[in-house]
């Protein structure tokens, strides 16, 4: 898909993980359970539905947004978000919002979300599976994984 015409590259402002996000009224979002790492009693552990948000500023034009989760060696996919297309009028910003559905989180540790925008990488956001407890505290094997 060509993304052509645009006046120059759009700059990341946030990227923020969450379980949902809803549309309101004025065009805002709505974020809702905001994480930076996930907490889970057994591994492996499949998240039903979570989100990536994005804004964009700058960069008038049309851009392609993508989201992709690797392994924590960067060398195995765990999901890829399909290619998403936004425009950016000059001067303004976009929002992207890649929802995944289903994915399993084999083992815990260190993951890598990259934001690509017109095929070339622009952020790289690390996510933690932590592994805890019935009450919540990390297990030794894992708490040297957590980042807080």
């Amino acid at each position: 898909m060509s993304t052509q015409p645009q006046t120059d590259k759009p700059a990341l402002a946030y990227t923020v993980f969450c379980d949902d996000v809803r549309l309101e009224v004025g065009n805002k979002l709505s974020l809702m359970g905001v994480f930076h790492q996930i907490m889970v009693q057994q591994s492996p552990v499949t998240l039903m539905k979570f989100a990536v948000v994005t804004q964009w500023r700058g960069g008038g034009g049309r851009h392609l947004s993508e989201v992709r989760i690797l392994t924590g060696d960067r060398q195995q996919p765990i999901v890829l978000a399909d290619p998403s297309p936004f425009e950016i009028a000059p001067g303004g910003v976009a929002n992207n919002i890649s929802f995944f559905f289903n994915v399993v989180f084999p083992a815990p540790g260190r993951y890598w979300v990259q934001t690509l925008i017109d095929s070339s990488l622009a952020d790289e956001q690390e996510l933690t599976i932590l592994l805890v407890d019935g009450a919540g505290a990390p297990l030794p094997d894992s708490a040297s994984e957590a980042v807080n």
